[in-house]
């Protein structure tokens, strides 16, 4: 009888300890459970927060286009693809006036008419300019090219510009203030003659880069060429207009070359803003 008794109690202590064990576990997937909710709440928070920001810059964009779209003089229009007030279309109208007919006849976007008119305003500008031996001007629908010889710039082997290079740097920045939508790109070209090495010029490489860069800082410095319309580039003597095989052909190719090119984004949003 005893024995039996202490079997049952045996028992009873073995039952009592496994329950506890099953106890804590749960307790601490529940604990667990706790702090996945917490975490998962906020970051529910911070989602709602987020949305809630972008769903008024969305509300304050509608609100812009909604008080544009009420006045008519401001009214928002689609010309040939391109997002304008009926502003803007006026004055694009009003630029088209003083070109000729004949200039807009391959035209047959509102865009290409734009581009004509900047191109034909541009030529008149141009023909301000004197050809020489030493300045030849190529046009190409939109796009103007200079090429000046590097003697009329430079001195041999030389990147500083020269003073004499005045006159013709002015009437070229005459040109390019004329009109705001252009950019204006600097090109540095040499023959295939080994350089003589220094600290600044290494090769022609070196050379045609820091020709580029100094006419560009003189159209800028002394012609107030506004800077972010200008761009640098150096061609060392691979793109050469003649064979390097005479003296005559390789002064030919020491050139700088001055590309204007109109930017037609640019001129819509000067437009825009006027």
């Amino acid at each position: 009888m005893k024995k039996t008794a202490i079997i049952c109690f045996s028992a009873l202590v073995l039952a009592s300890c496994v329950s506890k064990k099953k106890y804590l576990a749960l307790e601490q997937d529940n604990g667990e459970l706790k702090s996945e909710l917490t975490k998962t709440k906020v970051e529910n928070e911070e989602l709602e927060a987020k949305f809630a920001a972008i769903q008024a810059r969305v509300d304050q964009y509608n609100s812009k286009i909604n008080s544009l779209t009420k006045d008519n003089d401001s009214k928002l229009v689609n010309v040939d693809g391109v997002v304008m007030s009926e502003n803007t279309k006026a004055q694009m109208r009003e630029t088209l006036k003083s070109v000729p007919p004949a200039y807009l006849m391959g035209s047959k976007t509102l865009k290409d008419s734009m581009n004509a008119a900047i191109s034909y305003n541009l030529k008149n500008s141009v023909d301000t300019i004197d050809e020489s031996d030493d300045i030849a001007i190529n046009i190409e629908e939109t796009v103007v090219m200079i090429s000046i010889s590097d003697k009329m710039l430079f001195k041999s082997g030389s990147y500083k510009v020269s003073d004499k290079a005045d006159a013709i740097l002015q009437q070229i920045a005459d040109v390019i203030n004329s009109e705001e939508s252009l950019d204006v790109m600097v090109e540095g070209h040499t023959d295939d003659k080994a350089m003589v090495q220094n600290a600044s010029v290494k090769d022609n490489w070196d050379l045609s880069v820091l020709r580029a860069t100094s006419v560009v800082k003189k159209l800028q410095n002394d012609f107030n060429i506004a800077p972010e319309k200008l761009i640098a580039a150096g061609r060392s003597f691979y793109q050469p207009i003649a064979a390097n095989d005479t003296k005559e052909n390789r002064a030919k190719n020491r050139r700088t070359r001055i590309v204007i090119l109109p930017n037609l984004d640019k001129f819509f949003a000067l437009m825009a803003s006027n």
